[in-house]
């Protein structure tokens, strides 16, 4: 059987960043209509009904002017929609449309792209959009960060093909290995069905089919639900991975603190058991203020389709495991807090037996002197 000729769709690839502790979506809208004399709009899923599956604060959906890529000897025009999520993170998506391309020539212009943006890519051109996107947002842009974590990721969409594919056999009409591996050469009959067993169908004629790094979705009715779920799965994944690595660098430092602190002997040192306790409470309370944004980023409660893919991402992103590594290192420094918390007020209540003996003391002297 001929391989099928793709018609209409597009490849998507995302970059993701973290930019700020938060970021003010309200103040966006504001810089964007003095920018762009236009409203952004915020993000819905698009055929799914608010009440089965909704974003928790919708992000902001910008679009910049179009930009040229230069896939190996292809020269492409690629659509730029930027999504900025108030806990930080911003989602910058390259769209290049694929139509009349034979499945080879539309797998080959998805590993073009892919090698073009991807790590060993033009760093410059995410440089130089998320530096706009910087200077752009900065009055809304709640204590900015230069972090280096980063999460991408590339999606082929797929319309419409030259004919119908027969119901539930899309897989046996063109070969997704090629497409979602990015290997030339054939993979074991193992590795396939791996790369292959995150495959979902809702109706008889579309297909999703979710790996780690990248998905393919063929949806004839042009819906963008699945790539918005992945699309908040990976920004879930970066701000968890952003956290995990924040607490790491932070506990060390931590346990340095407390050393410190104890080896000091002065009046002072109930005060400065509170003020590290105090310092470590805001830390907890913060993190765990924006980590309960980020689980609560996409609401899903009535569509069971969606939430498969959606489930499925987080695992397959890790998303879960980074969250459970996040929460143990913020359980270690709530009991640091505690036990803190316990050393100040026992070496206050220390300190005052003592002043309390001085007193008598001093009394009894004086009682002395005046006899």
């Amino acid at each position: 059987m001929p391989d099928l000729l793709v018609r209409s769709g597009h490849i998507t690839a995302l970059r993701l960043f973290d930019i700020a502790y938060a970021i003010d979506l309200r103040r966006v809208e504001e810089i964007w209509v003095r920018y762009a004399g236009t409203a952004s709009s915020r993000s819905r899923l698009s055929a799914t009904p608010a009440k089965a599956v909704a974003f928790g604060v919708p992000p902001v959906a910008l679009s910049f002017d179009p930009i040229p890529l230069h896939l190996g000897t292809l020269a492409v025009t690629a659509a730029v929609t930027i999504r900025i999520y108030d806990f930080g993170v911003v989602a910058i998506a390259l769209r290049v449309a694929a139509v009349d391309l034979t499945w080879p020539d539309y797998t080959a212009l998805l590993n073009a792209m892919d090698a073009y943006v991807g790590d060993g890519g033009d760093g410059r051109l995410w440089d130089g959009l998320l530096a706009r996107i910087r200077t752009l947002l900065a009055e809304a842009l709640i204590r900015p960060n230069k972090s280096a974590i980063e999460e991408d990721y590339i999606i082929g969409t797929v319309h419409a093909f030259n004919e119908r594919p027969a119901p539930g056999a899309l897989q046996d009409q063109v070969d997704l290995v090629p497409l979602l591996s990015g290997e030339q050469r054939p993979l074991s009959d193992g590795a396939r069905r791996d790369l292959l067993r995150q495959s979902y169908s809702y109706y008889a004629d579309d297909l999703v089919v979710v790996t780690w790094d990248r998905a393919f979705i063929y949806e004839p009715r042009g819906d963008s639900d699945v790539a918005d779920v992945l699309e908040v799965a990976n920004a879930q994944l970066l701000e968890m991975r952003y956290y995990d690595e924040l607490l790491d660098d932070e506990l060390p430092r931590m346990y340095g603190l407390v050393q410190s602190t104890r080896r000091t002997v002065n009046i002072l040192l109930p005060r400065r058991f509170a003020d590290l306790a105090r310092r470590l409470y805001t830390l907890v309370a913060e993190v765990t203020e924006l980590t309960e944004k980020v689980d609560n980023a996409l609401q899903v409660t009535e569509d069971v389709y969606l939430a498969r893919i959606y489930t499925s991402a987080l695992d397959l992103f890790r998303v879960r495991t980074v969250s459970a590594a996040v929460n143990r290192k913020l359980a270690i420094i709530r009991d640091t807090y505690t036990a803190l918390y316990d050393e100040s007020s026992s070496s206050r209540a220390g300190l005052m037996e003592f002043l309390i003996l001085v007193l008598i003391a001093v009394e009894i002297v004086l009682a002395l002197v005046r006899r």
